[in-house]
Parts: C-alpha cells; structure tokens; sequence
C-alpha cells in the first residue's frame, strides 16, 4: 500500500483502483511530492570523494556503495551514510524502517528485477518488525522518451516502464509504504547543452540516522571496495540463470562486510568482450548504453577497465580461487581491506 502525505493513495473512499502509468502519474502530480521534488532539485549535490588515511586517524563517517543491479540493508549503528549514483535510465530506491532505521537500497536497472527485488530489500528490513512504516525515496530515471502525450498502454524507452513497475508493485503490497522523494522522469530532467534530455542528479546518499536523502555523486576512491569485479558481476549475472529477476547481494548487513559472492563468466562473455574492445568510443556508447547522450564523462573508461580485466583474467577461477567469495572488512580508518 501506497501512503503520500500521510494519507493511503489513492484515497481509500475512492472506488477507481488507479494502475500502471495512470498510478505513476498520478503519485507523481500530488502536491506533497511535487513540493518534495523541488525541494530537492534544490539540494546542492554532496561530492563523496575518500582521501588516503594513515593507519592512525579515523575516518569519521562510514559508507556503504551500492552499483547498478545490487541492493544492501545497513544498519545504522555500523554505516552513516549509503547511496548509490551512475544512474540515468535506472532508479536509486531506497526503503527505510522509520523504527528501527535499517536502510535498504537499490540500484534498479530493469522491471524484471523489481518483484523479487523488492522482496530481498525488505528481506532484512522487516525481520523484527514485520508491520513496520516504511519511508520511500526514488531518485532517478529521467524523461528518455517523450511521455507527455500518447498512449501510456504501452510506455516506451527505459525510465517509464521501470519506474512503472516500481510504484504499481509498492502499491500491490501488504506492507505501508510513505512516499517521500520521487525524483524521477519529469521532475529529473534538464536540457543539455545539445538540448537532449538528461538527468538533473544521478545519485542519492542516504543519512541512516536521520533518514535525510540528498542528491550525490561517487568517484572512483568512493566507488569501493572492490570496484572493477563488482562491475564484472554486473555483466556476467545477465548470463547467469540463478541471477534472473534478482539483485546482487554484495553487503552483510549483520557484520559489516563486503561478501562478494563469485560468479563465472563464459568465453561467450569474453569474446564479446573482445569485439566491444575494438570500437570507437561513439560507438560503445551506441552499443552499451541505454542512454548514449546521458551518460557521465567515466562510461566509457569504466566499460574500457572491465574489459581489460575480464581479457586479464578470462578464468573466473583466477578472481574466485576454489570458488570462494571475495570478503572485504571494514579497517580502524574506514577504508575496506581484503580478507
């Protein structure tokens, strides 16, 4: 069930069961999130960026990163602040308990992860407190197809139908969920310089004890702990059947760890690889993309470094000795350190 402002939405005396596209929009247009977007469109966007600590200092805050396709649940007696960026045609959504303020958060790259997605975001957030008040936020997925007019039976590009999928299956739910941000589609859209559209913010981090959700963006010292094979995994789940309609599970929340689970890769895979290597950059962008005008300046370097890993190392086994998981710990001066 789907709260805005307090309120059950739609309203409850209200007969006409809103669905799909209509729901959307119509969450969309209320006053409170209307209010709430330009609230946040205002936010000045906060820049993580991790310097190099000696061994004796102390990092005052501590993270958890999430990229495209993972989720995690952070407790906030172990992590201050999580969040997630990189997204254009994608959704940062966050659900937090307002009691207990575990946090779960997700990078959301297709509709056919959001159903058993969701289930594994509340997995660990509802295990005590199974009638908990959730507070939602959705930031991102822009307007990547014109959505104004038309017919919404059938709904177009990648934003629209995601974000679809997202509000009709929160709506479909037993559990209460308060929508608090959704800084998506038209109310995440500018005009670039070429005037294509494209996203306003890419990224949220989330203040676990506050519950305060701001717009962010991560770079590569942010980006952590190991950056380049959780970025493998997101290419090589597409291949894998156990990964189908599901998020990647790389955070235990009970421990504070990184557990990066292993995963294989096929010479199909590298091959690909292989051939996406040789093309110009304009042209990695076609293919690779789902938002080829959009996209940050570090796609392509990032696509490029995948790349030039799995050519390094087209053995899963050398990545995952004896089919061991990756385990990253959380060092005295908050960085992560390998297992």
């Amino acid at each position: 069930m789907i709260y805005v402002g307090g309120v059950r939405f739609p309203d409850e005396n209200n007969s006409s069961s809103s669905q799909g596209s209509s729901l959307l929009l119509d969450v969309m247009s209320h006053p409170e999130i209307i209010l709430a977007s330009d609230s946040f469109k205002n936010l000045e966007e906060r820049n993580i960026s991790f310097v190099e600590r000696d061994s004796e200092s102390s990092q005052k805050d501590r993270y958890v990163y999430i990229f495209q396709r993972e989720y995690a649940v952070v407790n906030p007696a172990f992590v201050d602040f999580v969040g997630t960026d990189e997204s254009t045609t994608c959704v940062g959504l966050v659900i937090r308990n307002r009691r207990s303020g575990f946090t779960s958060i997700a990078h959301m790259d297709s509709p056919k992860v959001v159903d058993l997605g969701i289930n594994q975001m509340l997995s660990l957030l509802l295990e005590d407190d199974v009638d908990a008040e959730l507070d939602v936020h959705m930031v991102g997925g822009y307007e990547d197809v014109d959505i104004k007019n038309g017919d919404y039976t059938e709904p177009e590009g990648h934003s629209f139908p995601l974000c679809c999928k997202l509000v009709e299956t929160l709506q479909k739910r037993r559990e209460n969920f308060h929508i608090k941000t959704m800084f998506i589609l038209g109310h995440n859209t500018k005009l670039d310089a070429q005037a294509n559209t494209c996203p306003i913010f890419n990224g949220c981090l989330v203040n676990t004890s506050t519950g305060s959700v701001s717009p962010a963006s991560f770079n590569r010292t942010s980006r952590c702990p190991d950056e380049i094979v959780r970025r493998v995994r997101v290419s090589a789940s597409f291949e894998d059947s156990s990964w189908n309609g599901k998020l990647i599970d790389t955070y235990d929340t009970k421990t504070d760890r990184f557990i990066i689970a292993p995963c294989r890769w096929t010479m199909r895979l590298i091959r690909i690889v292989w051939q996406l290597n040789q093309l110009p950059d304009e042209e990695i962008l076609t293919n690779c993309s789902t938002s080829p005008s959009a996209e940050g300046p570090d796609f392509i370097d990032n696509e490029r470094r995948i790349w030039d890993y799995l050519l390094k190392y087209p053995e899963w086994s050398k990545t995952f000795p004896r089919r061991q998981p990756r385990v990253f710990e959380r060092t005295v001066n908050g960085q992560w350190s390998k297992c």
